[in-house]
């Protein structure tokens, strides 16, 4: 049989094509006993990691990477998006790279430790380059190396979770992760705008982001990795392997990286244009928005963290997984209509925060999901990367499918946002669906 696969660069929906009937099912490979319940203090220390990581990688991307370009070439906003851009295309390409590389790591330190604290220090550093950079051409070389250390460890931490979390812990720990990963970027600008030193706002997460880092990796001590199986040199075949997989022989994996992949681009159809789309529908000019945005980001936060808290223990103690992804699909769904026909700045309000509350309750739930149905657990650095494309994709793709769809039967300057608010309930239901109907090892 023919591997047809699902990759990064070109999602092949092969697996929707064919009736679950028709595939040869397969669950998941468990290799070893089964995994224990970690403490409590293991989950503090991860998420305090999550934490830090996320305040060091996300801070720069909504602030202080602004702000140094800005310095340097003031009215030039299109080279963030540049160099953002590349540094993202770059980490897309290595991810499942480093991923089989922490999977074949034979070390006293375990497989993801070094890759935790090496990214960490690798983006500590590009983030003190990119701080007194003289160019814009070198800012966007820190940017690349900062984005895939900081994505390292970040990956490492989410890898963990699929090493070491068992299947009823897994909805409680994607929530907190979610959470942390949402309030590190937050208290980052706090102290950002505390501080006019240029070098210190960008030096000053990624310190506190290395710290906690460290901890995690003395405190949550990862096994020895070097009794585990020599691994041989690895082939070309094996590395362009690593960037697909059979959903023929893995259903469940395929069903759940599509589903993923038509909600998320659902999601990017309604957030890339939010800030165009509030100065119409208030009739405000771009730059007085600001304020509505602010509100509306602020109250979206604590929304985001009821969704993914909120679900995802409740689907732990229910130990139902996919009636929480469809759920957060329909609030998605009812949030995007909301806003689709919303010209007032509370029924605006209301939109958004059920569509945060939505992708928040959803996002956990379904990353219990992906490491439930992982296709062999002594794998999950390669997998998990391969469930990081359903999100990152749809992340390039639907900006440049959106202004098609706001552009569709306008007149003059006025753009077609309810057709897009639309069309992204509309993938966003089809994403949740494809989940709940089709994903079957999982309740």
């Amino acid at each position: 049989m023919q591997d047809e696969s699902l990759s990064g660069s070109h999602p092949d929906t092969s697996a929707a094509s064919q009736p679950p009937t028709a595939a040869v099912e397969q669950r998941p490979e468990e290799p070893g006993p089964p995994l224990e319940p970690v403490s409590n203090s293991y989950l503090i220390w991860m998420m305090a990691a999550n934490f830090g990581v996320a305040m060091a990688y996300v801070l720069p991307l909504a602030y202080t990477l602004t702000l140094r370009i800005d310095e340097l070439a003031p009215g030039r906003e299109e080279v963030l998006g540049y160099i953002t851009g590349t540094a993202q295309v770059v980490f897309l390409i290595a991810s499942p790279l480093i991923g089989v590389w922490s999977d074949r790591t034979r070390s006293r330190f375990g497989r993801r430790r070094p890759f935790l604290i090496g990214g960490s220090i690798l983006g500590l550093l590009a983030l003190a380059g990119i701080s007194v950079a003289p160019s814009l051409l070198l800012i966007g070389v820190g940017w690349v190396f900062a984005m895939l250390g900081w994505a390292t460890a970040s990956q490492a931490i989410i890898t963990v979770q699929a090493d070491r979390i068992p299947e009823e812990q897994r909805g409680k720990v994607s929530g907190l992760t979610g959470v942390t990963g949402q309030v590190g970027p937050i208290i980052g600008v706090g102290i950002a705008s505390a501080v006019s030193n240029s070098f210190l706002v960008f030096v000053i997460p990624g310190v506190l982001g290395i710290v906690l880092a460290v901890v995690f990796a003395v405190r949550g001590s990862e096994p020895d990795s070097r009794p585990l199986a020599p691994t041989g040199p690895v082939s070309v075949k094996e590395i362009l392997a690593s960037y697909v997989f059979n959903p023929r022989r893995y259903p469940d994996f395929g069903w759940n990286w599509l589903g993923r992949f038509v909600f998320f681009m659902g999601l990017y159809f309604n957030t890339t244009f939010s800030t165009f789309f509030y100065a119409q529908r208030l009739d405000l000019p771009v730059k007085e928005v600001a304020g509505a945005v602010a509100v509306v980001g602020a109250v979206g936060v604590v929304a985001a963290i009821l969704g993914a808290v909120g679900g995802g223990f409740l689907s732990d103690k229910l130990g139902r997984r996919r009636l929480f992804t469809l759920i957060g699909a329909l609030l998605f769904v009812c949030g995007a209509v909301v806003e689709a026909f919303a010209y007032s700045f509370p029924m605006l309000f209301v939109g958004s925060v059920l569509m945060q509350l939505a992708i928040a309750a959803f996002a956990a739930v379904d990353s219990a999901i992906a490491m439930a149905v992982l296709p062999n657990r002594t794998e999950a650095g390669r997998y998990m990367a391969v469930v990081a494309f359903s999100q990152k994709i749809p992340s390039a793709l639907a900006p440049l499918i959106a202004p098609f769809i706001i552009t569709f039967g306008t007149v003059g300057d006025v753009k077609n946002y309810t057709a897009l608010y639309l069309t992204g309930a509309l993938f966003a239901l089809v994403g949740g669906l494809l989940i709940f109907t089709r994903v079957r090892s999982v309740r």
